[in-house]
């Protein structure tokens, strides 16, 4: 003797109400059960479990999906209740010996699924933009490749379901997309490694639109990422698109990512001067500079020997670094430190040259250093250099 399954028992279960009010009362109930429990419990417990923004999604779809299934129970319940399983089952019986109703049937079907996939689409949208608010390590390029990836697996298997409808052979299909991709994938490899790259690019995130980068020997501000390229704008106002292909295999150089920018300006004393001094009073001119930060500290030394004077490094940081701030930095640092200097007696040489005679050939004598022949050999010397 078999024993009953659940389903069976829960069918004789409400196949066992007779009355018009017991049937009425029993509706009432469901109705009140499957409402309250699936849009009144439910959505307060899986509020309590959204810790992270990816809890936040998971949640709300497991929530989507037990009321759901809750609405479909019910409905199955009532059908049963008023006793129209019967006719259900006797329907479901024709339909599948009569070919008319069974064509009638896969094409409903097949609607129905449709539908269902995209009402599964339109909640994916809502839940990923949703996601996106939350989790401020998801970009909005991300976002966008996350929600369209998943709307091609849904509406794939909701092909897949279909085809298994009508009754597809979906091995013969399989076999000749596997040849279709090895003859596409020959056809277009360049196309191909510039979308997995894009792919590669929008989650390892070596930048974002905004940021200021350098690739390879291209730079300026990202203004677009697709799947495909990368797009620039570089300081000339020119619009420069690489394959991404061509971005994953170059060094890329991100000056937005930390925030902070350090800038490196050169600058020569003379000999004579204290290069000691010289450094105070240059920190102490460059941290005037409202376009430089605090923090880290400028900083300044003694960097070589040059032909004319020694030659300072002065280091100093800005923030939020972008090309005209960087260029409106350099421009007050230069223009306070040459002030600071003049205030200070610290000379900024010109470019020098010592010049000297062959000690066989008896060498030269300039014999009228006040004379205009000795300005006008000065002056020719100095436009030589």
């Amino acid at each position: 003797m078999l024993q009953a399954t659940p389903v069976d028992a829960a069918r004789s279960f409400l196949t066992g109400f007779e009355s018009l009010g017991t049937r009425l009362g029993v509706t009432a109930l469901l109705l009140v059960a499957v409402a309250g429990f699936g849009w009144l419990f439910l959505p307060r417990l899986v509020e309590g479990a959204q810790d992270s923004a990816l809890q936040w999604a998971v949640s709300g779809a497991v929530l989507r999906a037990a009321q759901l299934s809750l609405l479909v129970g019910g409905g199955l319940s009532l059908v049963y209740l008023w006793g129209f399983g019967p006719a259900l089952s006797s329907l479901a019986d024709e339909a599948t010996n009569d070919q008319e109703l069974r064509v009638l049937g896969r094409a409903i079907g097949s609607v129905a699924v449709f539908f269902a996939a995209y009402a599964v689409a339109r909640y994916l949208s809502n839940a990923v933009t949703n996601l996106g608010k939350h989790a401020e390590w998801l970009t909005d390029h991300q976002e966008e490749i996350l929600l369209r990836t998943a709307q091609l697996v849904l509406f794939g298997f909701a092909g897949v379901v279909i085809l298994g409808i009508w009754d597809t052979n979906l091995g013969g299909l399989l076999v000749g997309a596997g040849f279709l991709g090895i003859v596409v994938g020959f056809a277009a490899r360049q196309t191909l490694g510039s979308l997995i790259a894009g792919f590669v690019l929008m989650f390892s995130r070596p930048f974002t639109i905004g940021d200021w980068v350098e690739i390879g020997d291209q730079e300026g501000i990202v203004t677009d990422i697709t799947i495909f390229h990368t797009r620039l704008e570089n300081f000339d106002g020119e619009f420069v698109i690489i394959p991404n292909d061509r971005v994953s295999d170059r060094p890329v150089t991100n000056r937005s990512q930390k925030g902070l920018l350090r800038i490196r300006v050169d600058v020569g004393i003379d000999y004579e001067a204290d290069p000691d001094h010289a450094r105070t009073v240059a920190v102490e001119a460059i941290s005037e500079c409202s376009e430089v930060v605090d923090a880290p500290p400028p900083q300044v030394f003694p960097k070589a020997f040059g032909d004319s004077a020694v030659v300072l490094e002065t280091r100093f940081w800005i923030d939020h670094p972008t090309p005209p701030r960087k260029w409106k930095a350099v421009s007050a640092v230069v223009t306070s430190v040459k002030s600071a200097f003049e205030d200070e007696g610290i000379k900024i040489p010109f470019p020098q040259r010592e010049l000297t005679g062959r000690a066989e050939a008896g060498g030269f004598h300039v014999h009228d250093r006040e004379g205009p022949a000795a300005n006008a050999g000065e002056a020719e010397a100095r436009g030589n250099d």
